[in-house]
C-alpha cells in the first residue's frame, strides 16, 4: 500500500482548522488576560488618584510613577524584603525537596504511601494553609508553643519580632510548597540511567560521590526549573503575609506585591500602584522566558 504524503493544500487546511478551533478560547483569553494587562499599563502612566476626579486622563507625566518610584524608600525597602524572601524560598525548597526526594525515591509501599501524603500541603489553598499557621505561631492558642513551654524551652512570639517574623512566612511557605519541588526531583531521579551508576559502584564510589558526581548532573536541570518556579511562586506570598503578618511587624514582611496592595488599597494611589505592578509584571515575564530557554531542548542538549 502507497502513502501518499499531504500536500501543501491539506497543510493549509489543517492549520486554518486548528486556528478557527483556537479562537474562541484566545478571544476569552485575551479578553481576560490581555485587555486588563492594557488597562493596567495605561492606568500606570497616568497619576490615578480615587480621591482625585480627572486624574485617570491625565496623561502630562506618563514615566511620572516610574521615575517616582525609585527614589520611594519604602519601595526600594519592599524590594529587598522581597529578595530575602525569595532567596530563602528558593534555597529551603530545593534543600528540602530534593532531600525528601531522596528519601523516597526507592519503591518501597511505605514510602509509597508517604509520597501521597506529602502532597497534601501543595493542594490546600493559601488561606488555609495562613490560618494554620497563624494558629500555630500564635502564643496565646499554639500547641507547639504550649508543648515547649512544658518543655522548659519557651518560644518567643514569631510573628510579632522584627527578627523571626519573615522566617515564619518563608517557613510556612515552604511547607506549602515544597511539594511541588520534591515531585520535579523525584521524577528526574527516576530518569537516572542505572548504567553509569553500576559504573561508579564498580570504580568503588561511596554514596555521596555516586549523588555528586553522576545524579545531580542528570537532575540539574530540572533543579534548575524547579528553582526558577520556586523564584516565581516566591512572589505570590500577597495571601501568607495578609494573614499572618499584614506587613509586619512594621514593614518587615511588606514585600513588593503587598506594598501595590497598600498604595492601591489603603492610600487610592491606583496609578502608582500600577506602576509598581507593571514592573512586577515584567520582571515575571522576564523570568518565564528564563524558564523557557532552559527548558527547550537545542540538538539535544538544554539551552
Amino acid at each position: 500500500m502507497t502513502v501518499v504524503p499531504a500536500g501543501p493544500a491539506w497543510t493549509d487546511r489543517r492549520d486554518r482548522d486548528l486556528v478557527l478551533g483556537l479562537a474562541p478560547a484566545l478571544v476569552v483569553l485575551a479578553l481576560l488576560t490581555v485587555t486588563p494587562g492594557v488597562y493596567l499599563v495605561l492606568t500606570s502612566l497616568t497619576p490615578l488618584n480615587l480621591a482625585v476626579p480627572g486624574s485617570e486622563w491625565d496623561f502630562s507625566q506618563p514615566l511620572g510613577n516610574y521615575a517616582g518610584m525609585f527614589e520611594d524608600p519604602r519601595f526600594v525597602h519592599s524590594v529587598g524584603v522581597q529578595a530575602q524572601l525569595s532567596i530563602a524560598s528558593v534555597v529551603l525548597q530545593l534543600l528540602i525537596g530534593l532531600g525528601v526526594a531522596l528519601l523516597l525515591h526507592p519503591n518501597t509501599p511505605i514510602r509509597q504511601l508517604a509520597r501521597s501524603w506529602m502532597l497534601v500541603p501543595m493542594v490546600l489553598p493559601p488561606i488555609v494553609v495562613g490560618i494554620t499557621w497563624l494558629a500555630l505561631f500564635t502564643v496565646d492558642i499554639s500547641p507547639i508553643h504550649r508543648f515547649l513551654a512544658w518543655m522548659g524551652l519557651p518560644m518567643p512570639p514569631l510573628l510579632t519580632n522584627p527578627s523571626t517574623a519573615l522566617w515564619a512566612i518563608v517557613f510556612a511557605g515552604t511547607w506549602q510548597h515544597f511539594p511541588f519541588t520534591m515531585l520535579m526531583a523525584l521524577a528526574a531521579l527516576q530518569m537516572v540511567p542505572e548504567s553509569p551508576i553500576e559504573a561508579a559502584r564498580i570504580d568503588g564510589a561511596n554514596r555521596w560521590q555516586i549523588f555528586r558526581h553522576v545524579r545531580l548532573p542528570f537532575i540539574a536541570p530540572t533543579l534548575a526549573v524547579a528553582g526558577l518556579f520556586v523564584l516565581i511562586d516566591s512572589v505570590k506570598a500577597f495571601p501568607l503575609i495578609f494573614i499572618m503578618t499584614d506587613g509586619g511587624p512594621g514593614e518587615v514582611t511588606e514585600v513588593t506585591n503587598f506594598y501595590v496592595y497598600r498604595q492601591a488599597f489603603t492610600f487610592s494611589l491606583w496609578g502608582y500602584g500600577s506602576a509598581i505592578a507593571v514592573l512586577m509584571m515584567a520582571g515575571v515575564f522576564a523570568l518565564s522566558w528564563v524558564i523557557d530557554r532552559i527548558t527547550t531542548p537545542n540538538d539535544g542538549r538544554w539551552s
